[in-house]
């Protein structure tokens, strides 16, 4: 029996390893098929494939296509769609690495490495900001619903999408503004998790409130931060049923729904974005019947 990859309603893990990557170039995009299926996927691994690596094979996976490209009202949101995704999960840093060495061992000299982010988890699930990330997540049967595709078909059913993005903070930024003016970009209290009644409509709260699209635009989120020093923020990332939850959010984000920006853009900017499929298992194999 199919079913969705272990790894994807897991609670976020103490490490994470991130990795897009694109086809070589002259790669066999059929080999790279051939290897997938012979990957071992447990509750470490979440692999997901994007649009380009289904049209070099010469597939079409219902609901999935690139990332669009956003420009609001002064700020942007950029598409950087790469043929697949890795995820790794783990308890610390060195094993998600051998995880994700393992992994791209496995799927040989086809592809080619274009982002790699070292993600972990801070305090009890909070941003580099302080504020806590994921509040709204739906739970039990609820997260099923939302994040597992459901009603498709064989080789469909199971299935998740992921919606991927890095995003750069600017916390010096942030540290200069009062707790107040800092509170509203979010709408909620950093140190309660309490959302402010009077929130502004450009608080995030407000902006990315699921259960206020029509239809309700619930995701299961398991973003992460990540970074240095020099650089640094979160690696954002949505399971969802269906990309259009993902995408009416983003836009309202960006303010392409009524001209109001979210809070977020205040003191942080996205530089990636890409829509992935994450395929059924069955077993600890993925089930690739509908790419074949």
């Amino acid at each position: 029996m199919t079913t969705s990859q272990p790894g994807i309603l897991r609670p976020i893990a103490l490490a994470g390893r991130y990795v897009t990557l694109a086809l070589a170039p002259g790669a066999s995009a059929r080999a790279l098929l051939g290897r997938l299926a012979e990957l071992r996927i447990d509750e470490s691994v979440v692999v997901g494939l994007g649009e380009p690596l289904a049209r070099a094979v010469g597939a079409t996976i219902p609901g999935l296509h690139t990332f669009p490209a956003l420009s609001g009202p002064g700020c942007a949101v950029p598409s950087t769609q790469a043929a697949l995704f890795v995820h790794t999960r783990a308890g610390d840093h060195g094993d998600a690495l051998h995880l994700m060495r393992r992994v791209l061992a496995a799927l040989g000299d086809g592809v080619r490495i274009e982002d790699d982010v070292v993600a972990y988890k801070h305090d009890t699930g909070r941003d580099l900001s302080g504020y806590e990330d994921g509040t709204e997540n739906p739970r039990d049967q609820a997260a099923i619903d939302a994040a597992v595709v459901a009603g498709a078909g064989a080789g469909l059913d199971g299935a998740s999408f992921v919606a991927v993005q890095r995003w750069v903070h600017d916390l010096a930024a942030l540290d200069r503004l009062e707790a107040a003016a800092r509170d509203r970009l979010i709408g909620r209290n950093r140190e309660s998790n309490v959302e402010l009644e009077d929130a502004p409509a450009s608080a995030h709260v407000r902006r990315s409130a699921q259960e206020s699209f029509d239809p309700p635009a619930f995701m299961v989120r398991r973003s992460m931060p990540y970074g240095t020093v020099h650089e640094h923020g979160l690696y954002f990332v949505a399971y969802v049923a269906a990309l259009s939850a993902f995408e009416r959010m983003m836009r309202r984000m960006a303010g392409l729904d009524d001209g109001v920006v979210d809070g977020v853009f205040g003191f942080s900017r996205p530089v990636s974005g890409g829509y992935y499929w994450c395929p059924p298992v069955d077993g600890e194999r993925l089930d690739l019947r509908a790419l074949t």
